[in-house]
């Protein structure tokens, strides 16, 4: 059996592994060990597993994960997001469909600490949605919305696909998470104008809020200000050059942890939950990098990578005819893998080719992300769009797809804008680094 036939079988082992459920994690490390036997004879696998799982555990860059996570589950037992999401709705809740664009707004400051899109659109879909439906909203839009703004969670810094990425490529997280502010920016206007233009077309979608008075809104802002100042000193530590992303995580919720301690927010019992659930979600990326480190070495001595750029480059495409192939490779991906597993197992295989046709490996970590939180509200799987069914009561899964889509549209704009202007990815990361 030859390499590459044996890297084939693996695959394919690995994608019959996810559809009968097994963690991809655990996937990865079976087919990475005993594929990487079957070609190298078990001392090398024993070898692999021992010293790739060290090295994956006891990289010092991987400790921003449980820390922004940490950041995260506590600004959320503390209610902190409802802070956010009232002083959105203050501000743009009196324009058509404000309280749609005040949750886009929300979720892209809670994405500032909690790196997590499930954990975004959980915890605005438990603010939001009950007060969409009391003012009237249309079950789509309110749906649609939350599980849009979500989906900025895997992209905002600090984006744990951002971490994984740097892992995997061995790339800046500095770079990527300063690569994905504008990206970030521009996905939140672009959902906010799709409001806007569903709101116009249909007013009994999004109905107006009530005109809340400057000095109420300057108030409701300054009970969100603790944590809008942690994000600014934070990601804004970050991008000056004061503290590594590293040091910004241990920052930033070694503060919020002070402050809601001091204001009196949390109990031992929901301290006790955050700290539980930061464990769980920690345990279970570490588990997925270790996953992947074991099945690169299998993927790189059956030379699919290599094999599979060499495919690309005969059928003659050019760099960007390349690019999009990847690119809808993804997006039918997507419609069926979670993002976390197929950034994991796919970066390891395209990456070789991408920067093989010169493109810029920061810039293809956000155009990668983008596509990955797309797959994250198309069916059939969908993972925000189940998560914010799971949160709306009595609301079909047909209605929140169906609401998500103008947001799709919007999404697709955006990373068409990305493609043609790379700058908008690469412009402050090179500014910084440079």
């Amino acid at each position: 059996m030859t390499p590459t036939l044996a890297g084939v079988i693996g695959i394919a082992v690995l994608f019959v592994l996810m559809i009968l459920r097994t963690p991809v994690a655990f996937a990865m490390l079976l087919v990475g060990f005993f594929g990487y036997w079957g070609l190298e004879g078990f001392r090398s696998a024993g070898a692999v597993l021992l010293t790739e799982s060290y090295s994956a555990v006891s990289a010092y860059s991987l400790i921003v994960v449980p820390m922004f996570i940490l950041l995260g589950n506590i600004s959320s037992a503390a209610g902190y997001s409802r802070g956010l999401y009232d002083a959105a709705f203050a501000w743009v809740g009196r324009f058509r469909g404000g309280l749609a664009s005040a949750s886009v707004l929300g979720c892209a400051a809670f994405s500032a600490v909690s790196g997590s899109s499930v954990a975004t659109a959980v915890t605005l879909g438990r603010v939001a949605l009950p007060e969409m439906k009391r003012l009237g909203y249309s079950d789509g839009l309110a749906t649609g919305a939350i599980a849009a703004g979500g989906t900025l969670g895997f992209l905002i810094p600090p984006s744990t696909g951002f971490v994984l990425y740097a892992i995997l490529t061995e790339e800046s997280i500095g770079r990527l998470f300063m690569a994905g502010i504008v990206p970030g920016l521009l996905l939140m206007g672009l959902f906010m104008a799709t409001i806007w233009l569903v709101a116009t077309l249909d007013p009994a979608a999004g109905p107006r809020g009530a005109v809340v008075p400057l000095a109420e809104r300057f108030r409701i802002l300054g009970r969100a200000a603790p944590l809008i100042g942690v994000i600014v000193l934070s990601i804004g530590g970050i991008y000056v050059g004061v503290f590594t992303p590293v040091e910004a995580s241990g920052i930033g919720a070694g503060l919020v942890l002070i402050l809601a301690l001091a204001q009196r927010r949390l109990t031992f019992g929901t301290l006790k939950a955050a700290m539980r659930d930061t464990l769980q979600t920690s345990a279970m990326l570490y588990m997925i990098v270790i996953g992947a480190n074991v099945l690169n070495p299998f993927l790189a001595v059956t030379h699919i990578p290599a094999t599979l750029g060499e495919g690309l480059e005969q059928l003659g495409l050019g760099a960007h005819g390349t690019l999009l192939v990847i690119l809808l490779g993804y997006v039918v991906l997507g419609m069926f893998m979670e993002g976390l597993s197929m950034l994991v197992i796919t970066i390891p295989v395209v990456f070789p080719v991408i920067t093989g046709f010169g493109f810029d490996p920061i810039w293809f970590g956000v155009v990668a992300v983008i596509v990955i939180e797309m797959g994250m509200i198309t069916p059939p799987v969908g993972l925000n769009v189940f998560v914010v069914r799971g949160v709306a009561e009595g609301v079909s899964l047909t209605t929140v797809f169906r609401g998500v889509f103008p947001f799709l549209l919007a999404m697709i704009a955006g990373l068409g804008l990305i493609i043609l202007f790379p700058a908008l990815a690469t412009a402050i990361p090179d500014s910084m680094f440079d």
